[in-house]
């Protein structure tokens, strides 16, 4: 008898499980799939065909590989799972006799999520861990600003709040910070540890507000957390070793003091007063002890290889990148935000304390004569020292990003700062702000005072149309290149004339024999031209002549006609099944050409609004002068 396949027994059809299906094949519930999932790091996947996936199903279903359910069965943290069931229903049931011995034993008892074997499964290898560092340093430092809740309990900030401080402790000590930039969403770091790049966010800190619990499920957000932070102290212990820093560090400010627990201010507090201590080294030392070693010095024969002087530009351009702030003393008021600049100042050499009857972990005080700098982020100070300046916060970040210490006046109190830049590469942007392509062109960045603005447009009438910088930099291109043509124009009519270039030099400046003479000469050449030129008319046919030439001007609508005609052909001999991938770039590049134009338009818009306020105010003081 000839065995029958059956249908959606084979094939796509038996490679799927619903999420449904995947929670009855493994005995859990929602809530531990969904943890059981996000520990081990498997997601639902798309089928190629959904239907038939779906045994003929239209809906839109969740679905898992057979393969990735079939991996979670032979996993222990299941057998975990199961357990924690069991003592949660035995727990209740203590509770409920107020059984209040059996109730707190169950609870001592209760069992415990080990998760060290599954770091080491997905990460094979340390580089692999360092590669995925960026989410999990961004959730810990999120987590480390949450107040303690009934799902994020105090234990766990506690944690979150030491590693993220022993991981900037080990970024301060091996100088790999590189970018740091001011958002929306909060600071943005970027370090290069082990070769590989890995970029953080550290959110703003604001007093926490309670919201609804449909808006965040933070029962997810937990069981990320659980994962990053065994991940976390697995990468602190091996990157505390390769710098000879002993691990756990021993900081001089504890983070898990009872009375710091009830007071978030004080929680606060206690860590930036840890991140500004120096770490025992494995030898007995400090790690402001440790000396960097000179990096190694191009010695071979050939000093014209390619790349080679732009490495060792870059190399240079770290080595005083990484002691930028050195010799610095830095003094914070009470109204800046201290950790991103305690952590930005001490990662690049410098020294930093605040008020010691505000805040615990002051170095100096502010009468200190050596302070070079203090940063105030208020319109005025009331005692202020010829000796030090006095910037604002985004001076710091300003002068990372550009590799050097920038000029302090822009950054006084109560200064109009400059626009600050994002430093990091957006090659697939059109767009970029006049600021960051002046200094991409090597110029400073810095733009004319208002004096020197108001003057130039002074003239400029209320009725009168502000000229637009851009359009006026075009205009002039579209000049240049039409008195060149007109000047090659005037050479080929010359030329075509027969008239030199010599002889241009020559008139007005000659004697009369000489121009005889010359007269002669060019009477004698011109009937033995004369002479070959009838020859070659007697060949040649009729109508022929030598034309000056005219300046041809592009229709900008048939270059239009013909870049399309030209992309349609480019698209007819894309494959067809790239056909939809090369559709999407189309699109995207359509889009990223639709948002430059409209900030370029955003832009102009705001330029011209703020010279016409300018000319309105210039205007104003004549007439109050006058008067």
């Amino acid at each position: 008898m000839v065995k029958r396949n059956h249908k959606y027994k084979s094939g796509e059809g038996a490679q799927y499980f619903t999420r449904k299906a995947a929670m009855k094949k493994l005995q859990l519930s929602m809530r531990d799939f969904r943890q059981l999932c996000i520990l081990k790091g498997i997601y639902p996947r798309e089928p190629k065909n959904r239907a038939r996936a779906q045994h003929g199903s239209r809906d839109i279903k969740i679905l898992y590989h057979k393969k990735d359910i079939t991996f979670l069965l032979h996993e222990p943290i299941v057998w975990t799972l199961r357990d924690r069931k069991i003592y949660n229903r035995r727990i209740a049931e203590a509770f409920y006799k107020k059984n209040r011995k059996l109730h707190d034993i169950r609870k001592h008892n209760y069992p415990e999520m080990k998760l060290d074997h599954i770091i080491k499964e997905r990460f094979p290898t340390f580089i692999d861990a360092i590669k995925e560092l960026d989410d999990c340093m961004t959730l810990l430092f999120l987590f480390s600003s949450f107040p303690a809740t009934k799902v994020i309990t105090r234990d766990l900030t506690k944690m979150c709040r030491r590693l993220t401080v022993e991981f900037m402790h080990y970024v301060i000590v091996a100088q790999a910070l590189r970018k740091v930039f001011i958002s929306i969403k909060g600071y943005y770091f970027q370090a290069e540890i082990k070769g590989q790049t890995v970029t953080w966010i550290v959110p703003h800190y604001f007093p926490h507000q309670s919201h609804r619990g449909e808006m965040v499920d933070f029962n997810i957000m937990r069981s990320f957390a659980d994962f990053f932070v065994v991940m976390a102290g697995f990468i602190n212990f091996r990157l505390y070793h390769s710098v000879n820093l002993v691990y756990p560090p021993q900081f001089s400010h504890t983070l898990d003091s009872d009375e710091t627990i009830d007071s978030e201010d004080a929680f606060i507090s206690e860590r930036i007063a840890a991140l500004n201590t120096e770490l025992l080294r494995s030898d007995g030392g400090t790690a402001a002890d440790t000396e960097e070693p000179e990096p190694l010095e191009w010695t071979g024969e050939n000093e014209d290889l390619p790349h080679v002087n732009q490495i060792r530009e870059e190399a240079q351009s770290l080595k005083k990148l990484k002691t930028l702030f050195k010799g610095l003393k830095f003094f914070l008021n009470r109204e800046v935000p201290r950790e991103p600049l305690v952590f930005i100042i001490r990662s690049f050499g410098g020294k930093v304390s605040w008020d010691r009857t505000m805040y615990v972990g002051a170095t100096f005080d502010e009468s200190d004569e050596t302070i070079t700098h203090q940063i105030v982020d208020r319109p005025s100070v009331g005692k202020q020292y010829i000796s030090r300046d006095y910037i604002q916060p985004q001076w710091l970040f300003d002068s990372v990003n550009q590799r050097k210490l920038l000029p302090t006046n822009k950054y006084f109190i109560g200064a109009v700062l400059p626009p600050h830049l994002s430093p990091f590469n957006r090659d697939d942007v059109l767009y970029l702000p006049p600021e960051e392509l002046s200094l991409k062109q090597g110029g400073d960045g810095e733009e004319e005072n208002d004096f020197e603005r108001e003057d130039r447009h002074e003239h400029i009438s209320d009725d009168e149309e502000v000229p637009d910088p851009v359009k006026e930099q075009q205009e002039q291109v579209k000049l240049d290149y039409a008195l060149l043509k007109a000047f090659n124009d005037e050479k080929t009519d010359d030329l075509n004339s027969g008239k030199d270039v010599e002889d241009a030099e020559a008139e007005g400046g000659e004697t009369g024999e000489e121009e005889a003479a010359k007269e002669q000469k060019e009477k004698s050449d011109s009937k033995t031209e004369q002479k070959k030129q009838g020859k070659k008319k007697a060949d040649a046919p009729k109508g022929m002549a030598v034309v000056s030439g005219k300046l041809y001007k592009e229709n900008p609508s048939e270059q239009k006609k013909l870049t399309k005609q030209e992309e349609a052909l480019r698209a007819k001999m894309i494959k067809s099944k790239h056909r939809k991938l090369y559709h999407l770039m189309m699109e995207k590049q359509k889009k990223a050409e639709k948002e430059a134009n409209l900030l370029t338009m955003k832009r102009s818009k705001i330029e011209k609004q703020k010279k016409r306020e300018q000319v309105v105010k210039r205007k104003e003081q004549r007439k109050e002068i006058l008067t």
